[in-house]
């Protein structure tokens, strides 16, 4: 039985055990499975439908672009807003950034 095969015959499992209203230990014994079985794979699909499974991927678009290597690194950080870029070295004004900012913002 390949491993796609047995998980479908374990869905229709969890799914009649389920409808029956049975307990574990009755439902196992009048289907010749161990409660073993049950609990391992009520568990597995339980996994399997969690949030962080079901959960879409979002991807973003990034831009590269080729530029040569500084020649040290002194820290700074280099911002771009539409076709406007920003260099912030080290002890900048951060009220003069966001200034910047919104003005490039509301422009571009």
């Amino acid at each position: 039985m390949t491993k796609a095969e047995q998980q479908k015959l374990w869905e229709n499992r969890i799914a009649e055990y389920r409808a029956s209203g049975q307990k574990a230990k009755e439902w196992c014994a009048a289907h010749n499975v161990t409660p073993r079985q049950l609990w391992y794979w009520l568990r597995k699909f339980r996994n399997q439908n969690s949030p962080s499974h079901t959960r879409s991927t979002r991807w973003l678009p990034v831009e590269l672009s080729e530029q040569p290597p500084a020649e040290q690194d002194d820290g700074s950080l280099l911002i771009r807003i539409g076709q406007a870029g920003i260099e912030v070295k080290p002890g900048f004004n951060p009220e003069l950034l966001s200034q910047v900012i919104r003005v490039l913002v509301a422009l571009c």
